[in-house]
Parts: C-alpha cells; structure tokens; sequence
C-alpha cells in the first residue's frame, strides 16, 4: 500500500517537522500511525515531500522526518470538466470520482435545464462541499496534484471557456444529432480539452448552439447514455487513458 497523504499549507523543505491540526489529528487518531511509518505531505498543488514518523505528541501532533522532497509538473495536456449540476449529494459523487480518476479542473455549470439552482449562500456552500470533496478525495487516491474546482458558471462564461480551449467537447447522446466517438477523437499532444458534461435533462439546443460557434464538437462515450454524475468520469478515463497518463 502506498503511504498516507496530508494536507500542509507549504511543504517542509526538511529535515524534521510537526504535522499538526486537524491533519496532525487525524494522523494520530484515525489513521494512528506510528513511529518508522511512512507518509507524505503535499500542499496539494503539486510540491510533496516524503517522511517517516518519529513520534506522536498528544492526540493532534506528529512529529516525522523529511526523506525527500519533489514537485509534480503540471501535465503537458490539461483535462477541465464543465459539469452541470445534478440534483442532491450527486455533484459530490461526480467531483469524487473525478478525482479520483485524475481530472485536472472541474467548473460547475448553471446549464439552463438544471433543477439545482446555486444561488446566495446554498450556492456558497455547495462550492465549499465540492472543494472539500476534490481535497479528500485527492488525498484518499493519494494525489499530490488537486483538481481546481471553479466558481459556478453560466452557459456564456462556460461557451468562452469552450472557445480558449485546443480541443472543446460536448458530451452529447442525442441521435438526432450526429457525434463522434470520444475515443477516437484527435487530441492535442500539448495544451488543455474541455469537456462538457450536460444536466439530466441534457443539452439545450441553444446551448449546444452556443458551443458549437465557440468551436466545440459534440462526441458520445458509446451505446449507453450515462447519468450526468458518472459521464464526466467515464469520459475523463478515456482521455486520461488516451493522453498516456493512464499508462
């Protein structure tokens, strides 16, 4: 089993340091790691360092050894999923395994036949659940590289979004509308794919519209139609898998 990830605001540099918080806790009372035990610390924008246990102080502290430190390079191609928003705890289970899959960036998106609606302090907090899940989930598939979860955004934000993008995607199951298949599209050896992922009710036609002027192509993953929480992971598992970093 590869070693523990915890969260530090900057990562030591060495050669000792003291893990503590609510990381230091969860360190001593959950996981109750021990001394000669190994783990890793990362500030979850890449930069890590791996470390050995010294000793636990209290319920909260840990007290480890630096063995070695390293940063992460971002990857040469970039994998942003736009995803609506689903009903219930549904938006958490799609950044969760999205995560844990290796999606680069997640930005909500307000589409036009959602029925949640992110709005006043609902809206602040579900950001801050979907932020909170991106940061455990990182850690739990032991990623030293977070996904950036964006600020909600509208269709038009979202259509800019599409236009700045080397390869724009819109998944997109309807047969009344011709798509290729995800797996065969051409990728960009470098720069970033942008995926949308539509709502339970799907794409509208002048979304679609407006995606399509801003250069997007709509793709499908294949004969089943999947639900908006699972389709940006199936989706980021091809490109994943396709880009090589599923090797």
């Amino acid at each position: 089993m590869t070693a523990p990830v915890f969260v530090v605001e900057e990562v030591p540099a060495g050669p000792r340091f003291v893990l503590d918080g609510p990381e230091g806790r969860h360190a001593v009372s959950v996981k109750r790691l021990n001394p000669g035990e190994a783990l890793v610390l990362t500030d979850g924008r890449g930069a890590w360092a791996e470390a050995v246990v010294e000793a636990a102080e209290g319920k909260d502290r840990l007290s480890v050894a630096v063995s070695a430190t390293g940063h992460e390079a971002e990857p040469e191609v970039r994998i942003t999923v736009v995803q609506a928003l689903p009903k219930g705890d549904r938006g958490e289970l799609a950044v969760e395994t999205m995560t844990e899959t290796g999606v680069d960036a997640i930005v909500p998106w307000q589409a036009s036949r959602c029925i949640t609606q992110w709005r006043g302090d609902r809206g602040a907090k579900s950001l801050a659940k979907w932020r909170s899940t991106a940061r455990e989930a990182g850690k739990q598939s032991r990623r030293v590289r977070f996904p950036e979860v964006a600020e909600a955004m509208s269709t038009k934000q979202v259509a800019a979004l599409l236009a700045g993008a080397d390869l724009a995607v819109v998944l997109h199951e309807d047969r009344a509308h011709p798509s290729g298949a995800l797996a065969t599209a051409e990728l960009p050896a470098k720069g970033s794919i942008v995926l949308v992922v539509g709502p339970e009710g799907g794409v509208s036609p002048e979304e679609l519209a407006l995606f399509a002027e801003a250069g997007a192509r709509p793709f499908r993953l294949g004969s089943s139609v999947l639900r908006t929480s699972t389709a940006g992971t199936a989706a980021t598992a091809v490109l994943l898998a396709r880009t090589g970093r599923w090797s």
